[in-house]
């Protein structure tokens, strides 16, 4: 791999924390959803800061989508969310990783298990789905603070409610059809749920056990969030009676952003 120059063409905030980025590559080899790119910003003095994001779509030519969380004091993700802008340009190497990636010729049913903004490279499996129009089963169990968290809101957002892109309309965390789609969706927040619905809490073991598809040879699950997070729903997800050799992970920590 090496060092390709991307330029930002579009971006988009998701949450008030939360920008998407649509970067053109000319040369971009393709990637699979699930794969993430490591991505380097160079100052005027020859210093090199360098970070990984999961990709957020399925491959488009010359076109990548990254969704970056804002980590606090975080050099990268400071700039990425609050100053890279139009026109301007940085590094990307890529992609990288294939045992969290999803095969829209080759993979069957799928459980996707994202915590908070483990969303993203779970929402590029999504939107993999739709495109390739799949009939493997797929179910999304999304935890997440609170509704201002919830990230593509046009897609992920139960029906009936206002998208909005800073989350200002209020989400009802309910179980319901993913719209225009038929990948069966559980949201839950651990705090300002909105009135009436799931109470606010913590996902549990119970609810992954509820919600995921059934164990069975065809089943792939997907987690991925921080590491304490992952490591509950892999747990769950094996006490639930899914094979360990089934479940595929990818977590995420304090790396100073």
């Amino acid at each position: 791999m090496r060092w390709q120059p991307a330029e930002l063409i579009a971006a988009h905030f998701e949450t008030p924390s939360a920008r998407t980025l649509t970067l053109r590559i000319p040369g971009w080899p393709g990637h699979l959803p699930g794969q993430h790119v490591d991505v380097r910003l160079t100052a005027p003095d020859g210093y090199h800061a360098e970070r990984s994001y999961s990709l957020a779509a399925p491959a488009a030519a010359d076109r990548i989508e990254l969704t970056i969380q804002r980590v606090p004091d975080g050099e990268v993700s400071g700039y990425l969310v609050d100053v890279f802008p139009i026109g301007a340009r940085i590094e990307v190497r890529g992609p990288i990783g294939g045992w969290f990636a999803w095969n829209p010729d080759s993979g069957g049913a799928a459980v996707l298990i994202a915590g908070g903004s483990g969303i993203v490279p779970l929402a590029a499996i999504l939107r993999a789905r739709r495109k390739a129009r799949s009939a493997n089963s797929f179910r999304l169990i999304y935890a997440l603070r609170s509704p201002a968290d919830l990230y593509y809101r046009d897609e992920l957002a139960p029906p009936g409610t206002e998208p909005t892109a800073t989350g200002g309309s209020p989400v009802a965390p309910t179980e319901f059809v993913m719209p225009g789609d038929d990948v069966e969706v559980f949201l839950a927040f651990s705090r300002g749920a909105p009135s009436g619905a799931r109470p606010p809490g913590r996902l549990t073991a119970e609810e992954i056990a509820k919600h995921a598809l059934p164990p069975a040879p065809d089943v792939t699950c997907y987690v991925c969030g921080p590491t304490p997070f992952v490591e509950f729903a892999a747990a769950a997800l094996v006490s639930a009676g899914h094979d360990p050799g089934s479940i595929r992970t990818e977590r995420f920590g304090p790396t100073g952003g």
